[in-house]
């Protein structure tokens, strides 16, 4: 059982006791549910890799670090849904085992009973901070990196030996044997490409595929370059010691890679290189994930003080509070859905900006507002006014 009982003996002048038994169990649920969302997404996302490190000979390490590489960004989404089923899971136990109810009539009034949660909350939002400012953009860079590695990696292992590999349309490479270390012996590389003015056929006695920041080659040594020259009909033949022949997209990493917003620390987002063309015209993008990584780990205390607000105001029923969860459970997820529309527009707008810190303070105003001396005050004249406008 996650929860234990507490002593009922516990009085609203010696909390201390009630706030850690509370806070523990919260963080022991918060961190279960965690564990579990994660073993589910690491699940997914390792059959993206699987195929790729099969293909490519890579070991079974590297598959296990790419799937590692992939989840510390998921912890934004998966902690703070973690730590709302906690929040609803334990603040529901405890009104089924009449503790809170026994903590209620003691004279502890909402706001106390949401310390621990309120607490667990901050602990939260400090590990999302760490996640979303350095670790999470760290982690998927390397990702990245290590998939492109990969993918030149898988490159080198389209050339088969003894069979004419057809790249793509107009390129094809015929490979005698390759060697353990990757080396290409015996090539004959047939280029009729559109970029060609003439057919080209390069023979080589050996050859290696490299990535360059211009693309991904094949630098092939002592050989002979032989196209038929359209003018005069003549053949043309070049001999040379080293060749290098562009190999199309499809292939391999071509490019040399630009880090997208999400791959980039906060501080980075907040340093863009002057000298990067891209970087200049992207500076809003990087504003606005600057911006998304302050606001995002306020969704923690956010979802747990929608949580507290449906559980802790109104009369405690230990018969079930199943309305009330649901209730909670919908505001979160009509939260989450706001909140990413409004991430979505502010890409293209400032409103959208405006909009993301909006969905996050107001639950978290109105939330404190409810749980604390004003708000009870506010609820119980509500109550009243109401009982007294109905007929005797």
């Amino acid at each position: 059982m996650l929860c234990c009982r507490i002593d009922q003996s516990v009085d609203k002048d010696n909390p201390v006791i009630f706030d850690r038994y509370l806070f523990k169990n919260l963080m022991i649920a918060t961190v279960f549910v965690a564990v579990t969302l994660a073993a589910v997404i690491f699940l997914t996302q390792s059959l993206r890799f699987l195929e790729l490190v099969i293909h490519s000979g890579a070991s079974s390490s590297a598959f296990w670090l790419l799937t590692m590489l992939a989840l510390p960004r998921f912890f934004e989404i998966i902690l703070p849904i973690a730590l709302m089923a906690g929040t609803v899971f334990v603040y529901n136990k405890l009104t089924m085992d009449s503790e809170l109810i026994v903590m209620r009539q003691a004279g502890m009034p909402p706001l106390s009973l949401a310390r621990p949660a309120l607490a667990a909350a901050g602990v939260v939002t400090v590990v999302l901070w760490l996640v979303t400012m350095w670790l999470g953009p760290v982690s998927l860079a390397s990702m990245q990196n290590m998939r492109q590695v990969i993918k030149a990696q898988y490159s080198t292992l389209l050339f088969r030996e003894g069979v004419f590999n057809a790249m793509v349309p107009g390129l094809t490479v015929f490979v005698r044997e390759r060697d353990r270390d990757g080396e290409l012996h015996g090539l004959m590389i047939h280029d009729t490409r559109d970029d060609n003015p003439a057919p080209v056929t390069v023979l080589a006695k050996r050859g290696v595929v490299v990535v360059t920041p211009e693309g991904q080659q094949v630098l092939v040594y002592d050989g002979s370059r032989q196209s038929m020259n359209a003018e005069t009909g003549a053949l043309d033949r070049l001999d040379f010691e080293r060749y290098s022949i562009d190999l199309p997209e499809g292939s391999g990493p071509v490019r040399q890679r630009w880090k997208e917003p999400d791959e980039r620390t906060f501080l980075a987002l907040l340093h863009p290189d002057p000298e990067d063309i891209r970087d200049q015209e992207n500076r809003w993008e990087f504003t606005v994930e600057a911006h998304r990584r302050i606001v995002s780990p306020l969704l923690a205390p956010a979802f747990a003080l929608i949580a507290l607000s449906f559980l802790l105001l109104g009369p405690l029923d230990r018969r079930g509070q199943g309305w009330r969860i649901v209730a909670a459970v919908l505001a979160t997820v009509a939260l989450q859905g706001f909140y990413l529309a409004a991430f979505n527009m502010a890409r293209h707008s400032g409103l959208g900006l405006v909009l993301m810190y909006v969905l996050l303070l107001v639950p978290l105003g109105s939330g404190m507002f409810l749980l604390s001396g004003s708000g009870e005050k506010l609820r119980q004249r509500w109550l009243f006014t109401r009982r007294k406008g109905r007929p005797a």
